[in-house]
Order: structure tokens, then sequence, then C-alpha cells
């Protein structure tokens, strides 16, 4: 009887709960949150955002509805120039950490990508040597296609490898990312795959992994094909995937020279040499029928930026565009972290289950690039998967998205996942329950 009391005790509280709640008529699917408030100066100072900052520091991250959905005073935001644009055909800044796009043109346009190709031979050679399938420390012998002096070659760049002889795998991945050879991705090719062709299928198969929906590579260099295309966000894309993927081999990316049979080449990427910046890659590429083409990456404390820039006139406009993205970028942007990893967003009642309530929170670090100041204009909405939660759930469940919005404009999404798990209750909890769901509906 003891038992039935407290059960029936605890029935009193949630129909006093579910009545309150039809009263106020409070049942959520959709809220939307406001972190902004827009000033109503005429003409806002735009030294106001750095005075604050400088004042009280960084914006405490809010934890519960109450604090997310608290007015905050309006902040002038910095004034941001407008983005950097070029006589090119398409360009992409990406933050490395995020892959969020910081500001593009044309970035899903259909280019041919030129040695740019090169990225992606690297990379399965990359994860070759990762997997152990690959020694680099082995050696290959040249199959005639991979000749240097082959017709296919000519005019083009090339490692200057000779029919017969035996060459380190190493030197060969060298004359890939820092001479670009043509003829060393051939042999590469013929050593992994035993042809060229099945080479390429792979790295079709590795575009598709790595999501480069623009992308299809008919060869290994990236001489001209009709078939061989992708775009300045794929391209920005794999060399993310480079530098997350395979570190080892990004290293390669940096080395400004390499010598092989008595020749030294010099790496095409300017930045490499400019001591304003601290550019460690990527890849360079040119076709007469394109222009210039570069992937260039930089980093600058812990903010690490991707510059992808298709069809400059010449090979120092590609440099030159390239580094004022960057520039753009480290100068203008910054990284914002609203809310801790794990800490509560959000609580919300529960039904058939052993406990009322079930905490929200994103299970991943939320980091979003933002234009420096902007904090108070982040808008913050979260949708949730049901209106009513039923038990059981499961610690780690998905319930919900939150969405990270600036000017209209999606910055991220994060799932909202529950914190703690809730069991189905007991038999005349779950009894109650089903009546005053019955009542609700």
């Amino acid at each position: 009887m003891a038992v039935k009391m407290a059960c029936f005790t605890g029935s009193e509280r949630k129909l006093r709960s579910l009545l309150s709640a039809m009263v106020l008529g409070s049942t959520l699917v959709l809220s939307s949150l406001s972190l902004s408030a827009q000033a109503q100066e005429a003409i806002p100072d735009p030294f106001a955002a750095v005075r604050a900052q400088q004042q009280s520091g960084t914006t405490p991250p809010p934890t519960t509805d109450a604090a997310m959905n608290a007015a905050q005073a309006p902040v002038a935001p910095i004034i941001i120039p407008e983005a950097p644009s070029f006589n090119a055909e398409s360009w992409v800044l990406m933050d490395y950490a995020t892959g969020q796009v910081l500001f593009e043109k044309d970035q899903h346009k259909r280019i041919w990508p030129a040695s740019l190709t090169k990225m992606m031979t690297s990379y399965v050679i990359g994860m070759e040597i990762k997997a152990g399938r690959l020694d680099p420390n082995g050696y290959v012998t040249i199959p005639e296609d991979a000749w240097a002096k082959n017709e296919i070659y000519a005019d083009s760049s090339k490692m200057f490898i000779e029919v017969g002889k035996k060459v380190k795998v190493s030197d060969l991945n060298k004359g890939i990312v820092i001479q670009s050879g043509n003829d060393a991705c051939v042999a590469m090719a013929f050593v992994l795959a035993g042809s060229e062709e099945g080479f390429v299928s792979v790295m079709n198969t590795y575009a598709k992994q790595l999501g480069l929906n623009d992308t299809h590579f008919a060869n290994v260099h990236g001489l001209y094909d009709e078939n061989n295309y992708s775009s300045a966000y794929d391209m920005a894309l794999l060399g993310r995937a480079l530098i997350r993927d395979l570190p080892e081999e990004y290293k390669l990316y940096a080395q400004k020279e390499f010598t092989f049979n008595g020749i030294k080449q010099y790496n095409r990427n300017r930045l490499l040499w400019d001591k304003s910046m601290n550019v460690d890659g990527i890849k360079t590429g040119h076709l007469s029928a394109v222009g210039y083409n570069l992937v260039a990456s930089s980093q600058q404390g812990n903010m690490r930026l991707i510059a992808s820039l298709i069809g400059a006139k010449s090979e120092s406009d590609r440099a030159g565009f390239c580094k004022q993205m960057l520039n753009y970028g480290f100068r203008y942007f910054e990284s914002y972290s609203p809310f801790e990893q794990g800490k509560t967003l959000l609580t919300r009642e529960v039904r058939m289950g052993d406990v009322d309530m079930v905490n929200l929170s994103v299970a991943t670090p939320v980091s979003i690039m933002i234009p420096r100041g902007a904090q108070q204009s982040v808008k913050i909405s979260y949708a949730l998967t049901q209106s009513t939660f039923v038990a059981p759930i499961k610690q780690g469940d998905q319930l919900g998205v939150i969405e990270f919005k600036l000017n209209d404009k999606t910055l991220a999404k994060y799932p909202l996942v529950a914190t703690n798990a809730v069991n189905e209750g007991s038999f005349f909890s779950r009894l109650w329950d089903k009546i005053v769901m019955s009542i609700m509906n």
C-alpha cells in the first residue's frame, strides 16, 4: 500500500505539471534563440566591440533555456571590409578545423585541376604507406609507360626517371609532391595497381569517401582530360584531408627543393619562401586552357586556413591572391566556442521513465569561425525530434539539432544528445503516464 501511495503521489505531481502545461500552452517542438540585439545607433561605433571585449573578456556560454534566452546588451560589431575579389575563375577560403567556408566565388564550378590532381595521387600513396602496404624505403623498377622521354610528357613537369632503373619509393613520392613529376605519378600507379587505370579507380573511390562531390579523376597527373575535373571547394577539402589524415605525408609539401638524377628542381609554391607567412603547403597546377591554380595552407597560433584558387593569369597572381585570402582570414575571423562539450544546454520532461527529465548537450566541441567581434550577432536555434520524449532513452541518443546562424546564413549544425539514460519506469508510473498522454492527445 505504501508503494502505491508513493506512486500516486508522483502521478499527482505529473498531473499538476500536465495541467500547468495545458493552461500555458507550452508544448515545444522548435524554439528559436537569439544571442543578438540590433544596435539602435544610426552609425555604430566600430570600436565598441573591441572595448567591450577588453573589459569583459569572452561572453560566457549559455547553459540553460533561461540563459540562452536572456537578453544581452547590444554591442556594435567591428566593421569588417568586404572579402577580396580576384581576376580568376573561382576560389574558396576554408577553415581547416571545421571545414567551414569563410568566403568564396563559384566554389562548386567545374574546373580542370591540372597538377592539383597529384594531391589525390599523393593521398593514395600516403594511405598505402600509413596502412603498411607500401614501404617508403623499397625500390621500384621504372616501367616504360613512366619514362620521362615519352611524348605525352613533353613540355610538362617531370622527375626525369629512366626506364629499367630502380628508384626508391620515397624519392618517387618527393618527385610527385615537390617536383610535380608526371612520370613519377605513372611509375607509382603501376607499382600499386598494375596500371594507371587501376590506380585512378582507387583515386575516385577515395574522392567519394571524402565527399568530393564535384570531382572525377581520369588520370594520375592532371594533364588535360575532359573527364579529369573538380572544383575549388573539392580541392580545398582534399587539402584538408591530406593535412588531417596524413601528417607525415603532408610534411613533404613544405619542402622547397629536391634533387634527383643530378637535377635540382624547386617547389613551384612561391608562398613557401614568403617570410611574412607560415605557409607549409600545398600544391600548384597549370593548364593553358585553365590558367594557374594553387591550394595553399597556413597556420597562425591554433588557427589553420586553406586557400584554393583556380584560373589565375600568372604564377605571381596565384601566389599573391592566395596570400590575400589567407591574410584576410587570419585578420578578420576568429574561432567562437559558445558551449562547452557535454555541458547541459536543455532539460526536457520524459514520460514512461524511471526519472522525469533528460538533459541535452552537444557531444563534440563546438567551434565556429565568425567575423571578429560578431559573437553578439550569432543566432542559435534548436529543433527537437519529438514534442514529448518517451522512455527508454539511451545516453548519447540524438534528440535534436542545434543550429548557428549569422545574417541568416547557417554556419554550423550539431546534434543534441542525451547526457543521461532514462530507463522504463515502474508499472504504475507507466500506467499513469499513459493516462496523462492520452489526455494530452
